[in-house]
C-alpha cells in the first residue's frame, strides 16, 4: 500500500504531451467578475480583522495599542498565508480540494499567530479563550462569506445574451481542452460557438458533430456572421506564418484576438506568464519558491523544524549514546550532497554504519543484511531515526522538511545522463522527505527504472507544491515509516 498514491496524476510517459495547466488559473475568472480578485486577496483578512473587533466589544476589550497591533499582524498574515482560488471557481472539480488546503492553511495561520502572540506574551493580556473563540468563529464565518460571494456575486450565467460568443481556431490538443475549460467553467461568461480547422470534421472525431463551421480561409467572414467577440488561436507553435497571418486578417474586425500556445511540446514546472521590466515572458521551468512562496516555504521549515526538536530532543540524546555505545566512531556521520542549485552541502544523519562513505566518487548502497551496518543500524535506517539530525540542517537553511531527497554525489552523476530532467530536482532545497518517499520510492534503488519513478514523483512534486501538500506528505511519512519494507 503506498498512501497518498490515488492522488497523483497519471506520470506515463505519454502524460507528458498533454497540455499543461499554468499555475495561476485566476486570470479569467477575475476578468469576467472584477470583485473576485478583490475577495481573492481580501475576503478572508477582512473578516477576521472584523470578527476580532466584534469579539472585542462583546468581551468588553478596549481598542488599545495590543487589539491594534494583533489586528495588523493577523490582516498581514492572512493576506500572505490564505489563497483560496479554488473555493471561488463555482464550477471546480477541486471543491473539497480547495476546502482542504483552506482548512491547512488556516491551521498555519492559526499557529504563527499563537506563536507570535507567545513569544511577545499576548496570550496573557487577553481574557480566557478569547483567541480560540476568535480564530474558531473567524474561520467559520469566512466559510460563510465565501459561500455567500459565490451564491450572490460568482453566479453562473444564466442564459446565452449576456456571454462571449468564442472562436477556436485549431483543433490541437491546447484548443480542444481550452473548449473543455470554457464549458465546464459556465461562470467564466464565455459560449464557444466553434472551430474553424482546415481538416473535415470526418477526421476530426474528438470534436462534437457540428461545430466545425468552416477552414481557416474563411475565418473572418466567419467571426463577422457569428458575431463572435473572442478569436483564441491554437494552431502548433511551427505555424508562426500562418498566425501572423491571420492576426493582419481579424485587424479587419472587432474581435479581441488570444493566441494559445501549444504548450504540450515543453515538461512544464512551475509554468506561468511573466514579465521582465515590461517585458512579456512565458516561464517553462521555474522553482515553485520564489516571491511569496519563499517566505511561507522558510517559514514552515523554521516553525515545524523548531517544534519537531522541541518534541523529540529526548530521543535524540538517547540515540546518540545508544550509537557511541555499540559501535567506536563519531556520533554523527556528515555526507555531502547536492544542495539547491546543485551547490555541495553538509547533510547530518546519525552514523549507522561501521564505514564512513559518503558516495563523493563511488557508492555501494545500503541492502538488506549489509554487514557494514552497526548493531543498531538497520533499525535506526529502517525507522528512519538516523534522518532526525537533518532538522538542524532545516534550521540552518541547506534543507527543508519537505523536498526531493538529496542523493550521492555518485548517484546523481550516474543518473544525470540517463534520466531527462534529472537535475531538474535540485531547483529547490533537498527534503528530510518527499512525495516519492510517502509513493513507496524508498530505499535502495536498483537501476535506471526505480530512479526514474522516483524522480517523476519529485518533478510532480514541483509542478505542484502547496502548503498543504507539505503538511499532508509530513502526516504521510510517519504511516510509511512504521509500514515501508524497502528502508535497510
Amino acid at each position: 500500500m503506498n498512501p497518498g498514491k490515488r492522488d497523483l496524476p497519471s506520470l506515463a510517459p505519454e502524460a507528458s504531451r498533454q497540455p499543461h495547466v499554468l499555475a495561476n488559473r485566476f486570470g479569467a475568472l477575475a476578468e469576467a467578475h472584477p470583485l473576485a480578485s478583490l475577495a481573492k486577496s481580501m475576503l478572508d483578512p477582512v473578516v477576521i480583522v472584523i470578527t476580532l473587533y466584534g469579539l472585542a466589544l462583546y468581551y468588553r476589550i478596549g481598542r488599545d495599542s495590543v487589539l491594534e497591533l494583533l489586528a495588523i499582524l493577523s490582516f498581514l498574515l492572512a493576506s500572505l498565508i490564505l489563497d483560496n482560488t479554488l473555493l471561488l471557481l463555482v464550477e471546480s472539480r477541486s471543491h473539497w480540494l480547495g476546502l482542504g488546503k483552506m482548512v491547512c492553511s488556516w491551521l498555519w495561520l492559526t499557529l504563527l499567530i499563537l506563536a507570535v502572540c507567545a513569544v511577545a506574551g499576548l496570550l496573557q493580556v487577553f481574557p480566557r479563550n478569547f483567541l480560540t473563540v476568535w480564530l474558531v468563529l473567524a474561520w467559520v464565518l469566512c466559510l460563510l462569506a465565501h459561500a455567500a460571494f459565490r451564491l450572490l456575486i460568482m453566479r453562473p450565467s444564466q442564459g446565452k445574451d449576456g456571454l462571449r460568443r468564442v472562436l477556436i481556431v485549431g483543433t490541437t490538443a491546447s484548443g480542444l481542452m481550452l473548449a473543455q475549460r470554457i464549458a465546464s467553467n459556465t461562470q467564466l461568461g464565455l459560449r464557444l460557438i466553434g472551430f474553424v480547422e482546415d481538416r473535415a470534421e470526418t477526421r476530426l472525431p474528438q470534436v462534437p458533430p457540428g461545430k466545425v463551421l468552416g477552414q481557416i480561409g474563411a475565418l473572418v467572414r466567419i467571426v463577422q456572421q457569428q458575431q463572435i467577440h473572442r478569436v483564441y488561436v491554437s494552431l502548433p507553435m511551427s505555424s508562426q506564418d500562418r498566425i501572423l497571418d491571420l492576426t493582419e486578417a481579424l485587424k479587419d474586425s472587432t474581435a479581441s484576438l488570444y493566441f494559445v500556445p501549444d504548450l504540450s511540446i515543453f515538461d512544464l514546472i512551475q509554468a506561468r506568464v511573466d514579465h521582465l521590466a515590461g517585458l512579456p515572458v512565458l516561464v517553462v521551468c521555474d522553482s515553485p519558491f520564489v516571491g511569496l512562496n519563499k517566505f511561507i516555504k522558510r517559514s514552515e521549515d523554521l516553525l515545524l523544524a523548531s517544534l519537531i526538536l522541541l518534541l523529540i530532543w529526548p530521543l535524540l540524546l538517547l540515540l546518540a549514546l545508544a550509537v557511541k555505545l555499540t559501535s567506536p566512531g563519531p556520533v554523527i556521520f556528515v555526507q555531502r550532497r547536492y544542495g539547491i542549485d546543485g551547490q555541495s552541502i553538509e547533510v547530518f544523519k546519525f552514523r549507522s554504519m561501521t564505514v564512513m562513505e559518503d558516495g563523493e566518487t563511488s557508492l555501494q548502497q545500503a541492502h538488506k543484511g549489509d554487514a557494514r551496518l552497526s548493531p543498531i543500524g538497520a533499525f535506526i535506517r529502517r525507522t528512519s531515526l538516523d534522518e532526525l539530525p537533518q532538522f538542524f540542517n532545516v534550521l540552518l537553511g541547506s534543507m527543508s522538511i519537505v523536498g526531493p531527497r538529496p542523493h550521492p554525489f555518485a548517484l546523481n552523476e550516474l543518473y544525470r545522463s540517463q534520466i531527462r530532467g534529472y537535475m531538474q530536482r535540485h531547483k529547490v532545497k533537498p527534503g528530510i522527505t518527499g512525495w516519492a518517499q510517502v509513493n513507496g520510492c524508498r530505499g535502495e534503488t536498483a537501476g535506471v527504472e526505480p530512479m526514474r519513478r522516483r524522480i517523476e514523483f519529485d518533478l510532480d512534486y514541483l509542478r505542484n507544491w502547496s502548503l498543504w501538500g507539505d503538511l499532508k506528505i509530513v502526516l504521510l511519512t510517519v504511516w510509511v515509516v512504521l509500514r515501508d519494507p524497502n528502508a535497510y
